[in-house]
């Protein structure tokens, strides 16, 4: 197997199993999938009468907002660089 056929990798998030297809390595889609399994139980542990549906759509929220914020700090990075080397 090359590395950039698809692989069919099994994972637990949430208590239920999901088959997730990609390129990717089998160690970063499991660890792709304790981060998100993490995040809903986290979310669960606070407000624990919500279903499946809102803590997926409340987990997916939370990683993009740490994922913009992400970004801005790598802009931000990447100008202070840049403004060093001039």
């Amino acid at each position: 197997m090359t590395d950039n056929e698809k692989k069919r990798i099994p994972v637990e998030i949430y208590n239920r199993t999901y088959h997730v297809i990609g390129t990717e390595s089998e160690r970063h889609v499991q660890l792709v999938a304790s981060l998100v399994d993490q995040k809903m139980n986290e979310i669960h542990d606070v407000n624990k009468q919500l279903d499946t549906a809102s803590l997926a759509v409340l987990a997916a929220v939370n990683t993009m907002n740490d994922y913009v914020k992400l970004k801005e700090d790598y802009a931000t990075l990447l100008g202070s660089l840049k403004k060093k080397e001039e």
